[in-house]
């Protein structure tokens, strides 16, 4: 046989022969070291594999759960710390005999049943008599410094709500008095209010010639008036604080379209203005009348521990049946006496209110 007689095997095309051969993906994919085996699609994880651990469902919704109360146990516990033991420990030694002679040990005091709280509304009786001119005087004195506070509160929120030169300062003046300490307050307000050097009877009788002679403002009847002007001196801007951020939110466009109508001041701020502020009128006149009737601090640092009797408010009436006479039960019966009012009052209120708004809202 001839060399031109054997199979000649096609030679490959110029260009294959330059790029060489194709590679496939399968080609591309590394080779399984010698003595280990790839694992079958479906086949189990080899051990020493870890997968993402899947959590339960039930475990996940447990958790998200409890979060939230896991977060609000120190609020809870201060809570029960600071408000909720004293209030149990004060409802508990309203039914005992706490007298001087038990101070040292309260748990040797006799149980006194509802002896305490008999006494304590016995008008008949000396210490039930007093306590219901207190209470007279307290409800006087609420009614009063609410009013005018919110009164002033929201006339000076009216008078603010336009821009003009000054405005920002004026506000800053305004809050002074709700930004300084109580006791440096209502001491600076016992200087002013004394009686032969006090700036009030100086500027009275001195100065105007109003008065026949300097007349007295931390004894008798006219403490009532002084306790009224230091508490709505502080109560105020309070309420011209909350109604000012009430009134922000009141369109522009609402009193410019009603002066257009030819609506004048009162009918803008009787129909736009007083309803707009009602929702923050119903919480604010909540919040005024249970910080004045629970006052303390202001009658306890203008009038010294035995407040005159027109200014004898309850809280510094309780203080004295508790801490002058020795007699804790029958402070703490007064204390949940008064406890039990204002919870009544206060559910009424928001009662009555609510009622007002769902048939505003019809």
């Amino acid at each position: 046989m001839t060399a031109h007689s054997a199979p000649r095997t096609p030679a490959p095309a110029a260009g294959d022969t330059a790029r060489g051969p194709t590679r496939t993906a399968a080609d591309r994919t590394p080779a399984p070291a010698p003595g280990r085996r790839s694992a079958a699609p479906g086949a189990p994880a080899p051990s020493g594999t870890r997968r993402p651990a899947a959590g339960s469902p039930l475990r996940d919704r447990v958790r998200s759960a409890g979060l939230p109360y896991l977060l609000l146990l120190p609020a809870l516990a201060l809570e029960l710390l600071i408000h909720l033991v004293p209030m149990a420990t004060g409802i508990v030694m309203a039914f005992k005999d706490l007298t001087q002679e038990y101070i040292s040990d309260w748990s040797a005091a006799p149980w006194a049943g509802l002896d305490n709280f008999r006494v304590a509304v016995d008008v008949d009786a000396p210490v039930g008599e007093a306590l219901l001119r207190s209470f007279a005087v307290t409800c006087g004195f609420t009614v009063l410094a609410v009013g005018l506070s919110w009164l002033l509160g929201v006339t000076a929120a009216i008078l603010m709500q336009d821009a003009f030169r000054g405005r920002g300062l004026l506000r800053a003046l305004f809050l002074t008095p709700y930004a300084l300490p109580v006791y440096a307050a209502v001491i600076t307000w016992s200087f002013l209010l004394q009686h032969d050097n006090g700036l009030l009877n100086h500027v009275l009788h001195d100065q105007l010639g109003l008065t026949d002679g300097k007349p007295f403002w931390l004894v008798g009847d006219n403490s009532f008036v002084a306790l009224l002007l230091v508490a709505v001196w502080r109560t105020w801007p309070f309420a011209f604080l909350l109604l000012t951020a009430a009134l922000q939110n009141v369109s522009a466009d609402l009193y410019e379209a009603s002066a257009l109508d030819g609506a004048g001041m009162w009918r803008q701020i009787r129909h736009i203005t007083l309803p707009a502020l009602r929702p923050v009128n119903q919480v604010l006149v909540l919040v005024l009348f249970l910080w004045t009737f629970n006052d303390f601090n202001v009658p306890f640092v203008l009038f010294g521990k035995s407040a005159p009797q027109s200014a004898d408010l309850v809280s510094l009436h309780i203080y004295q049946s508790s801490f002058v006479t020795w007699d804790f039960g029958a402070g703490s019966a007064m204390s949940v006496l008064l406890l039990l009012f204002l919870l009544l009052v206060t559910a009424g209120y928001l009662l009555l209110t609510s009622r007002g708004r769902g048939s505003a809202d019809v």
